[in-house]
């Protein structure tokens, strides 16, 4: 055990979506985009006037959202993709809820 006698060398914490060290641009920009849709769907479904911003943000980000899973290779990128799809998810289901698609 002489690896608890000494300290450790660990580097600086970083936030990257690349945890195997490779660049994954396509997969990065498809988790960051369902993300943004499942957030704009999610706080976009509190007003019930704008159902229609979160029923297509909501159904688009799901959509994309579980393309990415798919397509995913790292699990920083699966967590958001989760994240995006259940407020996409909420999102969708309630603009649907307070008008659907349309305005009327």
């Amino acid at each position: 055990m002489p690896h608890v006698l000494q300290p450790s060398e660990r580097g600086r914490f970083r936030l990257t979506l690349n945890a195997d060290g490779r660049a994954h641009p396509v997969e990065n920009g498809f988790a960051v985009a369902t993300i943004v849709c499942g957030v704009v769907a999610f706080v976009a479904a509190f007003w019930p006037a704008a159902h229609v911003i979160s029923s297509w943000f909501g159904t688009l980000g799901f959509g994309m959202g579980l393309y990415s899973q798919y397509i995913s290779a790292t699990t920083p990128q699966r967590a958001l993709n989760v994240v995006g799809l259940v407020g996409s998810f909420v999102g969708a289901a309630l603009g649907i809820v307070h008008g659907g698609f349309l305005p009327h």
